[in-house]
């Protein structure tokens, strides 16, 4: 945790409100990058963006900063939507009820265009990104974050497993399922997504 982390943090301790809407400003833009593409759907990641907020709200008097509060509120947001994937599945709802119609913007963070893109290779990335959506729905919970984490947030495998509260070994074990997931899923996009198995 770093300096001015460490004084919001104490700020926050000693009563200042305000140190908390300064982090939470700090934070929002990650926070929501990561839930949506962990849940796929921009309302999702706004529901589940505000949790974990109130969730660090809460738990922040009791933060030791042995982390960074990135990875702090990553954890929190990780497993926060796998207790919501879990109880989803209990009502038997769709972790991410997607539909082709749906407006294609909401899955930009995945795939990001250039200034001199064409119409063409636009409506082509928006194909490609409705298979890359796909496929991860079809990655289990835990599985889907660590290859969130680790392909679209380039964190190290101590890193992801840090964040977790995972073993490297395990954290290894759910990135190669998932890879071998998203290889199964987009065959036909293997080359052009370097989907190859990291270390």
């Amino acid at each position: 945790m770093d300096s001015h982390e460490q004084r919001l943090v104490h700020r926050f301790r000693e009563g200042d409100a305000a140190a908390f809407r300064e982090l939470v400003e700090r934070c929002q833009e990650p926070v929501f990058q990561l839930a949506i593409e962990l849940t796929g759907d921009w309302d999702d990641a706004d529901d589940l963006s505000q949790q974990v907020f109130i969730k660090a709200y809460r738990a922040l008097p009791n933060f030791r900063g042995e982390t960074k509060i990135m990875s702090w509120l990553y954890r929190i947001m990780v497993n926060t939507h796998i207790d919501n994937a879990r109880k989803n599945r209990a009502l038997g709802w769709r972790i991410n009820p997607s539909s082709p119609d749906e407006d294609q913007s909401q899955a930009e963070p995945y795939i990001t265009h250039t200034a001199d893109d064409n119409p063409e290779t636009r409506t082509a990335s928006h194909y490609m990104q409705d298979h890359i959506n796909r496929a991860l729905e079809t990655l289990a919970p835990r599985q889907r974050s660590v290859f969130v984490l680790r392909h679209y947030h380039d964190l190290s495998l101590k890193e992801i497993a840090r964040i977790l509260g995972l073993s490297v070994g395990t954290v290894k074990s759910q990135l190669f399922r998932a890879i071998q997931r998203m290889q199964k899923e987009l065959a036909f996009y293997k080359a052009e997504l370097g989907l190859e198995e990291s270390s």
